[in-house]
């Protein structure tokens, strides 16, 4: 039975895979039978996620290139090959542009876009020998700004930019990279931020923060990581053979919800 699962013989490296959406993905692959690595520079959550899934944890600063390279070697020493990344990791930038000095905006590059440039950078090698796939994971602030947050906004724009020249450059050589930006989902960062704004906004609970910032989402609610796992399966499996350089948004239909015309709804 098991040499039936789909990704049985392949591996797959999940950076920010110690939490959240990353964890998910992690848990989602393995089950489809690749063999997984969760890298992330906290060793805490990663050997949880290796004791709950069975992943493989790898402790390093992937924004940096010699961490990277040992990181990859590692994996590839371990599983014999790397076919599949999935550049999750990503944080910082919480502030507007007049706020944020020059460590903040670095802090919010490097977690943000420098991490998924080195890490498939280092791994392209593995990648071109055996037809990879990338998966970079955006954010609907990769398409739109939120307020107060310019170093997360550009940095997941950029992702998006460089889906694009991933896509362009190695499609040739069999390599396919797509971009995911998932909306709200419910995460230790997100239910953090409801925490906080919740608190801001006198609400009685972290569930009526979520409905609040959802209530103008066409499907009224935010994600489970299961479901960003689901795509990034789909996005790295054979079903999605003939898509790379595209951008998959996944946010309960909030992109499609034109501003000026939200004070209408259910008064004309």
């Amino acid at each position: 039975m098991n040499q039936q699962l789909p990704l049985r013989g392949q591996s797959a490296l999940v950076t920010g895979g110690g939490t959240g959406i990353g964890e998910a993905i992690a848990a989602r692959l393995l089950r489809e039978g690749a063999q997984v690595a969760v890298a992330g520079r906290r060793r805490e959550p990663l050997d949880a996620v290796a004791e709950r899934h069975g992943a493989w944890p790898v402790v390093a600063d992937m924004s940096d290139s010699a961490q990277a390279r040992a990181a990859i070697s590692g994996i590839v020493e371990e599983f014999g090959r790397l076919d599949i990344v999935v550049a999750n990791a990503g944080g910082h930038g919480f502030s507007a542009v007049a706020d944020t000095d020059d460590a903040a905006w670095q802090a919010s590059i490097n977690a943000n876009l420098t991490t998924a440039f080195t890490t498939v950078r280092e791994a392209l090698h593995q990648l071109r020998a055996n037809s990879g796939r990338v998966v970079i994971v955006s954010s609907l602030a990769g398409l739109f700004a939120g307020p107060e947050v310019a170093g997360y906004t550009v940095g997941k724009h950029a992702l998006i930019g460089l889906t694009r020249s991933l896509a362009r450059d190695y499609g040739s050589q069999g390599v396919r990279v797509n971009a995911l930006c998932p909306g709200w989902v419910k995460t230790p960062m997100a239910d953090a931020e409801m925490d906080h704004f919740a608190e801001a906004a006198a609400m009685a609970s972290r569930e009526e923060a979520y409905r609040t910032v959802t209530a103008n989402v066409p499907l009224r609610r935010a994600a489970d990581p299961a479901e960003m796992a689901a795509i990034v399966n789909f996005l790295v499996s054979s079903e999605s053979s003939y898509i790379t350089g595209a951008t998959i948004v996944a946010d309960g239909g909030a992109h499609i919800v034109d501003l000026p015309t939200i004070a209408f709804e259910g008064v004309v």
